[in-house]
């Protein structure tokens, strides 16, 4: 699945497929299916309670966004640290966030 996304003015594509769980696992050493799940309870209690992300919960949506845009063919660097280091400006979590669950999402429905 595809999904275009605007961050720091520019149409950015993201991509998911079946291959995301072994980059992840790859990249960052964790399981992405977990992760997200967490990141998803996390992003809906937001919603709720109005509760803030925590650092891990930012940790873990950077990840997913930067494998994502490289996944989409994006150029985003080496790691996360390039991609965030190379925006001019920072994005809206609360923007992003559920475009990128909910692209997740749609790729575990395919």
């Amino acid at each position: 699945m595809e999904k275009i996304i605007k961050i720091d003015g520019k149409e950015l594509k993201m991509r998911a497929s079946a291959l995301i769980p072994k980059l992840y696992r790859y990249h960052f050493g964790r399981d992405v299916i977990i992760d997200l799940k967490k990141l998803s309870d996390a992003y809906e209690k937001s919603q709720k309670d109005g509760s803030e992300f925590s650092i891990d919960d930012l940790t873990v949506f950077e990840n997913i966004m930067w494998l994502f845009l490289k996944l989409g063919g994006e150029d985003v660097g080496e790691n996360p640290d390039e991609w965030l280091d190379s925006l001019d400006y920072v994005f809206s979590v609360y923007e992003v966030m559920p475009q990128t669950i909910d692209l997740w999402k749609g790729n575990l429905k395919t």
